[in-house]
């Protein structure tokens, strides 16, 4: 259950830690000492245990807190359903209907409401959300996550185009959509609760195809004037790919640069059909990934290169994209990003000879999947979380392999980076035993 005001700020906390600051490689730190100091910071590490260090409990070990990407908050309710059309189809006849619900702020109070209380009780300590088109809805989202705790960057969604967008549910103009856009970064920024900065604005195109060229050049513009981050979709599908081809005769990528959306730290979805000159455009502008595995195998028709974005020094991350696939944590995304990396590098066409079968070299690590879910997300949002490093914001989780209701499975003595491969494997909300952001506890240990 979520925990009333307990910190650990001002105090040490004493721990057997994982962290992976640089991809590809893990850290592992036995009985480490990290103070925390009065604002949440991490101020050191030590060797040197104080008389009164809080300990965790034995058998538990410190992560970093879970990063996630991308999450479209309003389509929690129809998690692990509804995915048995297209992506242009899913919009029409799911995703809509239901988004247009946000109208209702009482709805969306209790749907936002037990959205953070999952995401935290699973290790989720920052996310990048995708709201409404609702302005007074997307306002209490940013409430509830600065009431609880998450870390946050939250986006009013924007889309106004009536050829690709429902009467029903769109932005009536350009000027509606970026007056309100505006008028979001002013409210999460000079929110009375958020001094922090613990929750930040961002702009939020839904993608090329739902806005016309005015909603895009206001919102690029608007982001160049208030150094506002953006986020938005790229290249998902065959259709989106194709349509924006079609309408601008650029690519999804060169289309947002052109708009003045591809920026330092924008984060754009899944990704799946760039080319190399795009991959290099993005690395150029700094911008970065939200790697979304589960959801590309129902939508996208293809497999996210994550290797070689990698190679080519994009910055990546990874995203449930609640609700775009059947997942609702960041431990399944990281499972899911190996295995879709080793199918991309072994092909699964049995009629084809097994050296033209697949992508040599596209497999990643668990070391990476690990990377990803918690620094690599960070630095893709710019975020100084995501390690246990001086200087960095205590933002943390504690997991129990024991737990009585988990899956992980350890026998007799395990190693520890074996032991952080089954915690990847095969942790779920059962295992997060606590969470704290900025050193504060926000989900505490079963009685």
């Amino acid at each position: 259950m979520l925990a009333r005001a307990c910190s650990l700020t001002g105090r040490t906390l004493v721990a057997n830690a994982f962290h992976a600051p640089e991809c590809g490689s893990v850290e592992y730190l036995p009985g480490i000492a990290i103070t925390v100091d009065a604002d949440g910071l991490i101020e050191r590490l030590s060797r040197d245990i104080p008389d009164d260090a809080v300990r965790l409990p034995e058998g538990q070990y410190l992560l970093p807190g879970l990063v996630d990407l991308h999450v479209h908050a309003p389509q929690f309710p129809q998690l692990g359903s509804a995915l048995d059309a297209p992506l242009e189809d899913w919009l029409q006849t799911y995703t809509f209907p239901l988004e247009a619900k946000y109208s209702d702020t009482g709805f969306a109070c209790e749907t936002y409401d037990a959205l953070i209380d999952h995401m935290l009780r699973c290790g989720t300590t920052t996310a990048l959300h995708f709201a409404t088109i609702h302005l007074p809805a997307t306002r209490i989202l940013a409430d509830i996550c600065i009431e609880k705790g998450q870390r946050a960057l939250i986006g009013k969604v924007a889309m106004d185009h009536p050829d690709t967008c429902p009467e029903y549910y769109r932005d009536p103009d350009a000027d509606t959509a970026i007056t309100q856009t505006r008028a979001l970064i002013d409210y999460i920024n000079a929110h009375p609760h958020n001094g922090a900065g613990r929750v930040l604005p961002v702009i939020t195109p839904r993608f090329v195809p739902a806005c016309t060229d005015a909603c895009l050049h206001g919102l690029g513009q608007l982001a160049a004037e208030t150094g506002t981050r953006v986020q938005t979709h790229v290249s998902e599908s065959d259709w989106e790919h194709a349509h924006v081809r079609a309408r601008t005769g650029m690519s999804d990528t060169e289309a947002l640069d052109h708009f003045g959306l591809l920026r330092e730290h924008t984060v754009l979805a899944h990704a799946n059909f760039l080319s190399a000159a795009d991959m290099d455009l993005i690395a150029l502008r700094d911008s970065g990934v939200a790697h979304c595995p589960w959801s590309n195998i129902y939508f996208a028709n293809a497999v996210f290169p994550l290797r070689e974005a990698l190679a080519r020094g994009l910055r990546v991350g990874l995203g449930t994209d609640i609700s775009g696939g059947p997942i609702g944590t960041i431990w399944e995304a990281a499972r899911m990003s190996v295995a879709a990396s080793r199918l991309l590098e072994s092909g699964t066409d049995p009629d084809r000879a097994p050296h033209l079968r697949g992508r040599a070299g596209a497999r990643v690590s668990i070391e990476t999947a690990f990377h990803l879910a918690t620094r690599g997300g960070a630095k893709a949002l710019g975020l100084n979380v995501g390690a246990f490093v001086p200087g960095m914001r205590f933002d943390a989780i504690a997991i129990d392999p024991a737990a009585p209701a988990g899956q992980i499975v350890s026998i007799g003595d395990t190693p520890p980076l074996q032991m952080l491969e089954k915690i990847i494997y095969g942790a779920t909300k059962a295992n997060v035993a606590s969470v704290w952001t900025d050193g504060v506890l926000r989900v505490s240990p079963a009685p």
